[in-house]
């Protein structure tokens, strides 16, 4: 049920690409990665007339109605798991054929992050939530010089634009399939807690459609957990990456995956790169040369590959980085009861949620979550939490491996978990209940943030310090918590941000 949060890859992300011919090349921006930030970047570079390439190890994952592009998340396949290392699910080993899948779970010390693989990045497969921190707490958790009220007033409103946010309509909301929101939002307001509908970025018309039999389902059974099929989500790729290829000035490698970055003795930036076909054999190995890299593989990813390139040829990148490095405070529950009916189909992506603000220290979410359809009443759904996150991991590079490893403290936000989060799930649930908290089996992230953040080792805007022509624009610039919300929102606002400051202050300079 609570299947894909299990997932862990293992092994081989080492691994050599095959003997093949390298060519070289040379552009103007290079953008490792097409999440929120990457699109982000993308886009607002090439409004600016600056060309960008835009590097995805992933696929490309076309959608519309009645397509089947993505995996079942009752009965996955090799789509859902990411080419390199050993697949595993709960620890223990799956039969997937190599493919360059939408998951891959980086396992460290007490904790596996799970991070993805695809043109949209993140945006492909997170439920949707896209939640904007209160001011007090966005304060709290993150510095103030980012001026919360101008980004209140221009950067999440402008994300929310471009994302198309709604939220449910009360006619949806009251049908049969959304069961399991109604019980939701009933059993918090009993138990005197707030309750809200999230902000989605969905045109909420399809799952209408799917209801009325126009469209096969898709939203209104739970199966969009690892991507929507139908269409109708503002996923990064059709949103801002859409809108960056209508400049003509967007390059999108999709299938190519960024193995080393170096700093060239002339000071330009150097990326070792090779192209696979979907199932991760490689066909080509690139050069790629820039003086303007922008870094926005995720937090795990870009941390990676910078502690790789200190370790090597930028000896004089910051020491913090892999520092700061959070969990956002994660945890996902089934939520099960035997005298309640979810119903066999559950609509979602996410109706309500319990929005516990009140003080900066304690601030939590819970949400809401529809599982996928399994054919029989299992008088089960899902419930997520997250909050403000005060412990902190960090990854160590291990020169025998050439890689960084992520390692998590055993006590590593409990506090916020345990006295916070868990208790507003049992409030929720109520007598006769049992949660089931999936990372009994795995202890995961599915928003690792940190690794490279502003002020240590990045101004607000992502330059890195001291390094002319290297930026950091996703996660790895968050430190660690997004202020009780998934970070989705407050990345892309961010990112919104920093490309408005790096447009008029560094193009024509050192980009």
């Amino acid at each position: 049920m609570a299947g894909a949060a299990g997932l862990a890859a293992v092994g081989k992300a080492g691994a050599s690409p095959s003997r093949v011919r390298t060519s070289t090349s040379d552009h103007r921006v290079i953008v490792v990665g097409s999440g929120f930030g990457g699109a982000i970047a993308a886009l607002r570079l090439t409004q600016a007339g600056v060309p960008v390439l835009l590097l995805e190890r992933g696929r490309a994952w076309r959608t519309g109605p009645n397509a089947d592009t993505f995996p079942d998340p009752a009965s996955p396949d090799k789509r859902a798991l990411w080419h390199r290392g050993d697949p595993q699910l709960f620890g223990r080993p799956v039969a997937f054929d190599p493919y360059v899948g939408l998951i891959d779970a980086v396992v460290g010390d007490g904790m596996t992050a799970v991070t993805a693989a695809g043109l949209g990045g993140g945006s492909l497969i997170y439920q949707g939530m896209s939640l904007q921190p209160k001011e007090e707490i966005f304060n709290e958790c993150l510095p103030e010089s980012l001026d919360w009220p101008t980004m209140n007033r221009v950067h999440y409103p402008r994300v929310a634009k471009m994302l198309g946010l709604q939220t449910a309509p009360d006619s949806l909301v009251r049908r049969p399939e959304y069961r399991a929101a109604r019980i939701f939002a009933d059993r918090a307001r009993k138990a005197a807690l707030p309750i809200s509908k999230i902000p989605m970025p969905i045109d909420w018309s399809y799952a209408q459609a799917e209801i009325d039999g126009r469209m096969k389902p898709s939203y209104t059974d739970g199966s969009g957990a690892l991507g929507v099929n139908n269409g109708g989500k503002h996923s990064v790729d059709t949103t801002y990456i859409r809108k960056a290829f209508a400049t003509g000035l967007l390059t999108v490698a999709t299938l190519h995956e960024v193995l080393d970055v170096e700093r060239l003795s002339d000071g330009k930036w150097g990326l070792d790169v090779v192209q696979t076909d979907v199932n991760g054999t490689t066909v080509a190995r690139k050069k790629l040369v820039t003086p303007s890299l922008i870094m926005a593989a995720g937090s795990v990813h870009t941390t990676r590959l910078l502690m790789r390139a200190r370790a090597n040829s930028a000896r004089d990148l910051p020491d913090e980085i892999g520092s700061g490095w959070g969990t956002n405070a994660d945890r996902i529950y089934v939520w099960s009861n035997p005298e309640l009916d979810f119903g066999v189909k559950q609509g979602g992506p996410v109706v309500f949620g319990s929005l516990n603000w009140d003080s900066p220290r304690t601030a939590h979410t819970v949400i809401q979550a529809s599982i996928p359809p399994f054919g029989v009443n299992v008088h089960s759904t899902m419930m997520v939490g997250y909050g403000v996150s005060e412990s902190r991991g960090r990854f160590r590079y291990d020169a025998s491996t050439g890689d960084a490893r992520l390692i998590w403290p055993a006590s590593g936000d409990t506090r916020i978990q345990w006295r916070h989060i868990h208790p507003t799930a049992l409030k929720i649930a109520g007598p006769g209940s049992v949660l089931t908290d999936s990372n009994r089996f795995v202890d995961t992230t599915w928003h690792p943030l940190g690794g490279a953040a502003m002020g240590a080792v990045c101004d607000l805007s992502g330059r890195v310090h001291g390094q002319q022509g290297l930026y950091v624009i996703d996660g790895a610039l968050i430190p660690g918590t997004a202020a009780a919300c998934n970070p989705s929102m407050t990345i892309a606002a961010i990112a919104e941000r920093a490309l408005d400051d790096i447009v008029a202050n560094d193009v024509g300079v050192t980009i």
